[in-house]
């Protein structure tokens, strides 16, 4: 009993480290002025957390994870009322990822970042497409849809260049 409890302290514990990495991350990234004009595009750097989360944690915490980020980045970032697309995009990224984790193994974890990007672009046009009631906001999705795949690719590569130089897990 008493090893059950340390080895779920430990990983409570490496998904609070990972959290507060996305978190200052995401306020990191906040800083660096958007260089295209378009809402909605950016890097998303914090990203790489999540992508790493998904290939070496269940389900429910990177879920948990991902909604941590979400709720303390719109706070830290003074905008909560974007919440909404953070959160529309962030759970079908993190779905469509961890169906993907199936089909596509961990040395090419860039690919189901790709289709995680693609995801949440997706995602945060279908509550944009709500909240502003117009399908007027389905004319940037191509935009979104190709960003996604550059921003997606960097993140996948970046997260797997970090699971090659971290050391196995025991």
């Amino acid at each position: 009993m008493r090893q059950r409890k340390k080895i779920d302290t430990r990983r409570l514990t490496r998904l609070a480290l990972l959290t507060a990495a996305a978190l200052i991350i995401f306020v990191i990234e906040l800083q660096i002025p958007n260089p295209v004009p378009i809402p909605g595009i950016k890097l998303g750097l914090a990203n790489i957390i999540t992508v790493y989360a998904v290939y070496h944690f269940k389900p429910a915490e990177v879920v948990m994870l991902l909604l941590v980020r979400i709720f303390f980045g719109s706070v830290y970032g003074g905008n909560v009322s974007a919440m909404i697309f953070s959160l529309s995009g962030g759970l079908l990224c993190l779905a469509g990822m961890l169906l993907l984790k199936r089909m596509i193994d961990e040395d090419h974890i860039w690919l189901a970042s790709v289709f995680g990007a693609v995801l949440h672009n997706l995602g945060q046009t279908v509550a944009a497409v709500f909240v502003m009631k117009t399908l007027a906001v389905m004319g940037y999705l191509p935009f979104l849809i190709f960003a996604g795949c550059i921003a997606g690719a960097f993140t996948g590569f970046s997260a797997q260049l970090i699971i090659r130089r971290l050391p196995k897990e025991k």
